[in-house]
């Protein structure tokens, strides 16, 4: 498999933190987005969208980093990380959402800002991004993870926003259970940190 990815997107390092996890040999590929690699034939024939990441398994391309979550699971047969019972699987799917909705338009599009420029307007992310951190915050009271009693790819889709909000001045510090929980995350065997934006970088 080959991974194409930006060690700064949020989305490409869900894809990499969850193949790491799961220890699925794969070959990273980086993009590089500051001289437009994403918008060129080569690339754009992977994925017509223009983005990272792209998992490309044996001439199979799978582009939008939710997807690729689902496929790595399905095809190592991992039910620990995404469950086949109805519930189970509904409430992953739910919080997968969230990481498609809610964080890409809060804590994403903070860090979208000061990272690549974005035109976002600033206190309204920020806000966005405050209320879904309550919300996560009272998901987390008396449990250690958003599905069941074990980690699943849910976490792994709200981690790396969450893990980085602070980078789009996202105060994280009134949140003692989000906290708590990016800690465990990081503590999993096979764990890849996402990496920090150097400092005045912008992509």
């Amino acid at each position: 498999m080959k991974l194409y990815h930006h060690p700064l997107s949020g989305h490409a390092h869900r894809a990499v933190l969850f193949a790491s996890l799961i220890n699925v040999p794969h070959e990273l590929v980086e993009v590089d987005l500051l001289a437009g690699a994403h918008k060129q034939p080569e690339f754009l024939a992977l994925n017509p969208f223009g983005q990272v990441p792209v998992l490309d398994d044996d001439g199979l391309a799978i582009a939008d980093s939710n997807a690729i979550l689902v496929y790595l699971a399905k095809k190592a047969g991992r039910t620990d990380w995404l469950p086949e019972d109805a519930q189970g699987a509904a409430m992953v799917q739910r919080w997968l959402s969230v990481a498609a909705g809610e964080v890409a338009y809060g804590p994403a599009a903070a860090r979208l800002i000061t990272v690549f420029g974005a035109r976002f307007h600033a206190e309204e992310v920020i806000a966005r991004a405050h209320t879904l951190l309550g919300r996560l915050e009272a998901r987390l009271q008396g449990s250690q993870w958003l599905v069941g009693a074990r980690p699943t790819i849910a976490d792994v889709a709200i981690y790396s926003y969450v893990a980085r909000a602070p980078e789009g001045n996202v105060d994280l510090s009134a949140y003692p259970g989000v906290n708590a929980f990016l800690r465990r995350v990081e503590a999993l065997p096979g764990f890849v940190p996402f990496a920090q934006t150097p400092a005045g970088l912008t992509v």
